[in-house]
């Protein structure tokens, strides 16, 4: 199922495209040790360094995510004329990133946030920073840096607002206005409590308790919020805005309705820098072609690694290839459903304004013949679901000797073919109640029926869909392979 995201990001390290970053970077610095004993002089852990590390954070973060996924990335953010300003500006161009547009001021520190660790756990952390807004002096030297940056039109900006004085509001809006007039989408991290100098942008990111801030609604009343946040998109004149929500996964709300996408970590250790992940990612998802849903999906692929880490760790184009080989694995069974878990994905489909196909048949024994019929099956649209005899149906159909595989193992074989996004086992001597319900497309059958002999032929005919006749390959039959066993 996650065949055409492994696509894309294969993609991304052969494309031409530039992403921007504009935004409050930072010097992360990591102190790592043990905690043995307590502080003699005072009630507080006594940590043994036995490392430490400097990352890039913020706005810094988000290119490194997205020039480890393997795009062009070019960075606009402010540094102090400091030691911590060095080692940021260095750690940048070594992940690739190009820092020319990268501004110094003499007036403010490098953003910097020192952590001290006692093994996995943090015991405390020092942060040197300004969130003064900027002063004429840098402003003007910030606006001449965004207009020669966009002067070479990146193909998508990203704003990462951590509020400390880079992204303020006649920044935020004349960054916005710029990209408009010149056609370059725009998607943003926000923060504060009013989100009005990101209107016009295309996204905003904000997670679920940046949600509620905004919205001015309690964090656990889900609907409510949900609720509010569509209301929010409308009012700043947003495509969508996609509520990052931890455990819960993330919630989009476009034009149309308001979906979501369940989590998929399987141990979270650290959740720094997830948002920074989610935002990068779902801009190389929509860079490269991805529709909304696809793109937040391998957003969320992609943060599930990095929650995964200890501090903050950018995501590399390795790492997600691997972890969407491993969900491709595990979601094999997942394409099993039931009518309540088909509907719900049929929901997604049609959101997507993909072409759904439904065949059905008992597909006992495997065979070339099947597989070669279910390919030129989903050619026919986007998304194949398979109907699956029963093995009461089968006996029903074929005799008391067949199925000669039992249905769940029939259908554990059939979900692992790449050509089929869904089974589900039917019970009826027809599978017309499931036609019905799902309203597919296409129907595909086999050649060797005509069009007035397949049943919901008709029906699919009403709703503007039609049948599709797949030739089948000759010599082919699990019937000739149970003679052939039996002489």
């Amino acid at each position: 199922m996650n065949e055409h995201l492994t696509e894309t990001v294969r993609q991304f390290s052969d494309s031409k495209k530039v992403a921007l970053v504009i935004g409050d970077v930072m010097l992360d610095r990591y102190l790592m040790g043990n905690v043995n004993r307590i502080s003699p002089e005072a009630p507080v852990p006594v940590v043994l360094l036995k490392k430490s590390e400097d990352r890039a954070g913020g706005a810094a973060n988000v290119a490194a995510n997205l020039s480890g996924l393997g795009l062009h990335t070019q960075i606009i953010g402010c540094i102090g004329e400091d030691d911590a300003g060095h080692t940021l500006n260095k750690l940048m161009m070594e992940n690739g990133i190009d820092t020319s547009h990268i501004m110094k001021s003499q007036f403010r520190p490098t953003v910097s946030k020192t952590r001290v660790m006692g093994g996995n756990q943090q015991i405390v952390r020092i942060d040197d920073e300004s969130s003064a807004i900027f002063n004429p002096q840098e402003s003007a030297e910030l606006l001449t840096q965004v207009a020669l940056a966009l002067s070479a039109k990146p193909f998508m900006v990203i704003l990462s607002d951590y509020a400390k004085g880079l992204l303020s509001d006649n920044t935020c809006k004349a960054i916005i206005q710029q990209c408009r007039a010149l056609d370059i989408p725009v998607i943003a991290d926000p923060k504060g409590h009013d989100y009005s100098k990101y209107k016009g942008a295309n996204a905003l990111t904000p997670n679920k308790k940046e949600t509620a801030e905004a919205c001015n609604v309690p964090m656990h009343e889900t609907e409510a919020l949900l609720q509010a946040a569509q209301q929010l998109k409308d009012r700043l004149g947003l495509d969508f805005i996609a509520i990052t929500r931890g455990e819960e996964g993330i919630s989009y709300i476009d034009h149309e309705q308001i979906q979501h996408i369940s989590a998929t970590a399987k141990k979270v250790f650290d959740v720094s820098g997830a948002g920074d992940t989610v935002i990068a990612t779902l801009a190389a998802g929509m860079m490269h072609g991805l529709n909304t849903h696809d793109a937040l999906q391998l957003a969320n692929i992609a943060a599930a690694i990095v929650v995964g880490k200890v501090g903050t760790v950018p995501v590399s184009q390795i790492e997600l290839l691997q972890a969407l080989v491993s969900e491709d694995k595990l979601s094999q069974a997942d394409k099993i459903c039931d009518k309540t878990q088909l509907m719900s994905l049929i929901s997604q489909w049609k959101a997507n304004h993909e072409k759904i196909v439904f065949t059905n048949g008992c597909f006992d024994l495997l065979h070339a013949g099947h597989v070669t019929y279910l390919e030129a099956a989903k050619k026919t649209g986007d998304k194949l679901i398979l109907g699956l005899n029963t093995d009461r149906s089968v006996s029903a159909l074929k005799g008391p000797t067949r199925p000669v595989i039992h249905e769940q193992d029939r259908a554990r074989v059939l979900a692992a073919l790449a050509a089929v996004d869904a089974v589900i086992l039917f019970d009826e001597d027809t599978p017309i109640n499931l036609i019905n319900a799902i309203q597919p497309d296409v129907i595909a059958k086999g050649s060797d029926y005509t069009e007035a002999q397949v049943v919901g032929a008709k029906e699919v005919k009403s709703w503007g869909g039609r049948v599709a006749l797949i030739d089948l390959v000759a010599g082919r039959s699990t019937s000739g392979i149970l003679e052939k066993i039996a002489s």
